[in-house]
């Protein structure tokens, strides 16, 4: 979609939700002004007992795992969350059948395939390839850090990935990778995707 078309329908999706009375936030608050840091897979290298060192670096993990970039778009509810700290999306969306939203709002109606920016330090609107919601079986919002590592382990629950499969989506996935670099006025997830992939093939 071209930038004339991206913005008219973006137009059309904020006059819509004004119509209906939702208030319509273009940017998120408040901003994180310093990112935050994971360490690094050698970090833990002190740790002898494996599981012990396996614990401790899947918590450092959880730093990402459960930051609102993440926890976002894994939510409870067929209701996508937005901000720090999260809110239900505005406009109102939800899952629809394949995770893309409903026939009449679909994911691709507002957001493209890069952030787009709004300028002087409005904020931006998010994008990456391929934007959706993660399936209702990877939903993880309040869940605890243990039962986070058993869910994205089971085949049953994570798309049939491998742990070796886990490592490179980790590592390379686009929509992963958009956490790491959020856009204008989002707190951005520690570290980089690069690192994330490193402590999850360790």
């Amino acid at each position: 979609m071209g930038r004339a078309g991206f913005n008219t329908t973006l137009l059309l999706a904020i006059t819509a939700a004004a119509a209906v009375g939702v208030p319509v936030f273009m940017a998120d608050q408040p901003i994180a002004a310093i990112r935050d840091e994971l360490s690094e897979p050698n970090d833990f290298s002190s740790i002898a007992d494996e599981r012990q060192r396996s614990i401790a670096i899947f918590t450092e993990m959880g730093k990402v795992l459960q930051h609102p970039r993440c926890v976002n778009c894994h939510p409870r509810t067929n209701r996508p969350k937005q901000g720090d700290p999260p809110h239900p999306h505005i406009p109102p969306v939800a899952r629809g059948p394949d995770g893309l939203g409903m026939p009449a709002m679909r994911c691709t109606t507002c957001h493209g395939e890069k952030n787009f920016s709004f300028g002087g330090g409005r904020g931006s609107l998010p994008g990456a390839e391929s934007w959706h919601l993660a399936p209702e079986s990877m939903a993880w919002e309040g869940r605890a850090l243990g039962e986070i590592c058993e869910q994205i382990k089971d085949p049953q629950r994570n798309g049939g990935k491998s742990l070796s499969e886990l490592q490179r989506h980790n590592a390379e996935d686009g929509l992963v990778g958009w956490g790491f670099e959020p856009g204008d006025g989002r707190s951005a997830a520690p570290g980089s995707q690069e690192l994330f992939g490193q402590l999850t093939a360790a």
